[in-house]
C-alpha cells in the first residue's frame, strides 16, 4: 500500500540498504528511505515510490549498487582464489585440491577432489595457490 518492496540481497553487506543508499534499477536511480529485515528478505521503501502502482513498476527488476570503495581485508577468503588451490595441513600433510566451496549457513565448506569436506573455520592461511588448514583429530578418518 505504501510502495514498499521486498528485496533479496545477494551480498553480505546489508549497508547497501542503509537510509540514503542509492541503487539502480535499469536506468533509474533509487534512494533508500527505509529498510528492515523480513525473514530472508528486506522490506524497502524508496524515495518517490509512494504507492502500490509505483512499486509494481519495480517488481522483478534487478537492483545494482555502485562498487564499494573500501580496501578489501587481506584476511578475507575469496571463492575464486580457493578453487584450484592445493590443501595442506599445518604439518605439511597433503589433503588434495579444493574443487568447490559449499555455501552453508554456519560457515562455508571446502570441497576437496577426494570428496572430503573441510569447514573454512579450519583454514589458517590461503595464498599463492595453497590453503593451509589445521583440522581437528579425526576429520579425515572414514
Amino acid at each position: 500500500m505504501r510502495g514498499e518492496l521486498y528485496v533479496d540481497l545477494v551480498t553480505d553487506r546489508s549497508s547497501r540498504l542503509d537510509t540514503g543508499a542509492r541503487v539502480r534499477a535499469g536506468q533509474v536511480w533509487l534512494t533508500v528511505v527505509a529498510a528492515r529485515p523480513q525473514t530472508r528478505r528486506w522490506l524497502v521503501r524508496f524515495e518517490g515510490i509512494d504507492d502500490r502502482n509505483a512499486a509494481d513498476q519495480l517488481v522483478g527488476k534487478l537492483l545494482y549498487a555502485v562498487p564499494l570503495e573500501e580496501v578489501p581485508d587481506p584476511d578475507d577468503l575469496w571463492v575464486h582464489d580457493l578453487i584450484g588451490s592445493r590443501v595442506v595441513e599445518t604439518d605439511g600433510t597433503a589433503r588434495g585440491t579444493c574443487t568447490g566451496v559449499i555455501a552453508n549457513p554456519a560457515h562455508d565448506i571446502l570441497e576437496l577432489d577426494d570428496t572430503w569436506l573441510v569447514p573454512v573455520t579450519f583454514v589458517v592461511a590461503a595464498s599463492d595457490g595453497v590453503i593451509t588448514i589445521d583440522p581437528p583429530d579425526g576429520l579425515f578418518e572414514p
